[in-house]
């Protein structure tokens, strides 16, 4: 039997511009209770240009003060699904995060960014049926799985610092 997995808190407050959207959590992250606490996942190297600074040497709790400080938050689309290991390929029973509801209570978001296509998949489904307008961005995923390399994936990624400009 594939036990059911749960996301974590979002990490936002009232000064959020830019969200950044994941899917579930993966096996290391649950257990370290951390978003994005694989090693081999790029996602602080490839947010740290929106950031304004360089997130991976930082410990964790100082990233998240960090992605605060840049307006940045982070959440994921799913809030607990059945799935063995951490591949999004395996997620069965999905329950969804209210996405929308935590972007209208955001007064100052700009933009939602997906990490990955399945992220982006599960949460632009209830972004259509809103009558917001926000920039919506489907990034590459930051996992190690979706093997294009960092240098690859980069150039989507600092995009992101655009819409965070006069924010800091």
């Amino acid at each position: 039997m594939t036990m059911r997995k749960s996301s974590f808190p979002p990490v936002v407050d009232r000064d959020v511009r830019l969200l950044v959207l994941g899917s579930l959590p993966g096996e290391r992250s649950l257990a370290a209770r951390h978003y994005y606490a694989h090693p081999q996942n790029q996602f602080w190297q490839l947010i740290s240009p929106a950031a304004g600074r360089d997130l991976v040497p930082l410990p964790y709790a100082d990233r998240l003060q960090a992605l605060l400080a840049a307006h940045i938050g982070l959440w994921d689309v799913v809030a607990s699904a059945e799935r063995p290991g951490s591949t999004d390929a395996a997620l069965r029973n999905v329950e969804p995060h209210d996405i929308a509801a935590l972007a209208a209570s955001l007064p100052d978001l700009r933009a939602i960014a997906f990490n990955g296509a399945t992220a982006y998949r599960h949460g632009i489904r209830q972004l259509v049926a809103t009558s917001q307008s926000w920039t919506v961005i489907a990034l590459p995923s930051s996992s190690p799985l979706h093997t294009i390399g960092v240098a690859r994936k980069l150039p989507e990624w600092q995009r992101l610092a655009c819409l965070l400009e006069g924010a800091r």
